[in-house]
């Protein structure tokens, strides 16, 4: 089967109240693969990625809470953090018969990633992170200094600071710094995520989430003791010129997982976009030799 006779499937599920979208590929039937997204996309950031692997496998990719065509409930109405996102990502899968599955994590889809692991060890069968950071190594003091920041304390001065991450050109500079040919990138892409992030009351849940970013850190340590225990197979293909989170994030994962497959691939923090067919084949052979 290639990649043109793949049938991609776009869905909701309701999720302990809130309507989820979902992208969904390949026989149920299959080892599964459930992609996570980061700031500021959605499972849109995977429409490349869904097809090239759905011939060998199960693929879901969820969008988060208040992002994409997901839900987006008022800060009022839901209390955004990252452990509220796992959980429903939890409820969604658990709803879908999806048990056991690897993982294929981006930006904030890591700290989702990371705490579904460490909620239910047993269901994760390999992990792929993509820029995805699970160690303090890697993440570039300039661009984080302003959240670091931010979740210390929330005032008028430091969220103005977070807050030009929702402009357009911000959200464009994400996509194309590190990129070695940018004409590679479709426009779309911003202008994409920046429609769904401007949708009115949707800035407060980012702000929320700005603000819940260092609550990641503290849970490192238990990420490293789970890598260290259970040995799980994984992959970390980054883009190696990344200003987010640098290539010290992915070697970093050898640490403690000696046998981590790591891959520096000549792009910046979303990778898919302009790299597409390296991270398709570095991804296929390693889900192919360890979920055989």
């Amino acid at each position: 089967m290639g990649v043109s006779d793949v049938t991609v499937h776009h869905r909701y599920a309701d999720v302990r109240g809130h309507r989820l979208f979902y992208r969904e590929a390949g026989d149920p039937g299959a080892p599964a693969v459930v992609l996570l997204h980061g700031f500021p996309t959605s499972s849109f950031m995977f429409r490349h990625l869904i097809p090239a692997l759905a011939d060998r496998y199960h693929v879901i990719a969820p969008d988060h809470l208040g992002f994409g065509l997901s839900d987006a409930p008022p800060v009022g109405e839901f209390d955004y953090g990252f452990d509220a996102l796992a959980d429903l990502t939890a409820a969604l899968l658990a709803r879908l018969g999806v048990g056991e599955y690897a993982v294929y994590v981006q930006d904030y889809g890591a700290p989702v990633g990371w705490r579904l692991a460490l909620n239910d060890p047993d269901a994760i069968t390999a992990i792929v992170t993509q820029n995805g950071n699970g160690y303090e190594a890697g993440f570039v003091e300039d661009f984080w200094e302003p959240v670091w920041a931010y979740g210390k304390d929330q005032n008028p001065r430091t969220e103005a600071a977070v807050r030009a991450a929702l402009g357009v050109e911000a959200i464009r500079w994400q996509y194309l710094h590190g990129v070695p040919d940018p004409s590679l990138v479709s426009p779309d892409t911003w202008h994409h995520d920046h429609a769904l992030v401007s949708r009115p009351g949707n800035d407060l849940v980012q702000l929320k989430l700005f603000a819940d970013y260092p609550s990641n850190l503290p849970l490192y340590p238990r990420l490293h003791e789970y890598l260290r225990a259970r040995r799980v197979p994984l992959l970390a293909v980054w883009g190696r010129n990344d200003e987010i989170f640098g290539p010290a994030g992915a070697r970093a994962f050898a640490v403690d997982q000696p046998d981590a497959e790591i891959r520096l691939v000549d792009g910046g923090h979303f990778l898919l976009e302009s790299a597409l067919d390296e991270v398709v084949g570095h991804t296929r052979a390693f889900l192919g030799r360890v979920l055989a």
